[in-house]
């Protein structure tokens, strides 16, 4: 799931954010979307510069003891000036491309957005200039006189899985006129 977390101090207050959003990445360039009226994509356009953290949640590791115990994952935190994507044509495609990040091929089977609703989404853009990975790799580092002990030790994998789809309960879906589109389809069945 393209979820990434964006902080920033808030240009009123001072006071720190973190929140999540969906995203998408093109090339050097990650692309969040909101509410035009939300404080924490005003203040990142006051900033001189944005970080972002994506992170991959691949399972637990299983130590022999609590303090070698961790997750399996796979993070990165981007840095970069932002803008705001203004022209109407650029900003329909990358709501399309944001909408795909998370569904595949929805985008083509969704109405268009209309004017209401394109003024009042916000679409960022933060332009990669720096960032830094880390990986936590196996397997357990378990101290040595403990690699012989009775205790089970290993990684527990994780994934995300997506279960049967069910259908909206009220108009046409409710008299159950509508079948599964194929980007659902493909999700579930993938």
């Amino acid at each position: 799931m393209p979820i990434c977390h964006v902080g920033v101090a808030l240009a009123d207050s001072g006071d720190v954010i973190v929140l999540p959003f969906l995203h998408a990445r093109l090339d050097d360039v990650v692309y969040l979307h909101g509410s035009q009226s939300n404080q924490l994509l005003r203040s990142l356009l006051a900033a001189p510069r944005a970080c972002a953290t994506f992170t991959s949640f691949d399972g637990l590791r299983v130590a022999r003891t609590g303090f070698h115990s961790s997750v399996i994952y796979r993070s990165v935190v981007a840095y970069g000036p932002v803008h705001v994507v203004g022209e109407p044509a650029e900003r329909e495609r990358v709501l399309d491309v944001l909408v795909d990040a998370v569904l595949p091929g929805r985008s083509a089977e969704v109405r268009r957005p209309n004017d209401r609703e394109l003024a009042l989404t916000a679409v960022i853009a933060l332009t990669i200039d720096e960032a830094s990975a880390k990986v936590s790799e196996g397997p357990t580092d378990d101290e040595p006189e403990d690699v012989d002990s009775a205790v089970w030790a290993g990684d527990v994998p994780a994934s995300l899985v997506y279960g049967a789809p069910v259908g909206a309960t009220d108009g046409a879906m409710a008299r159950g006129s509508i079948p599964v589109p194929p980007s659902v389809r493909a999700l579930t069945q993938g």
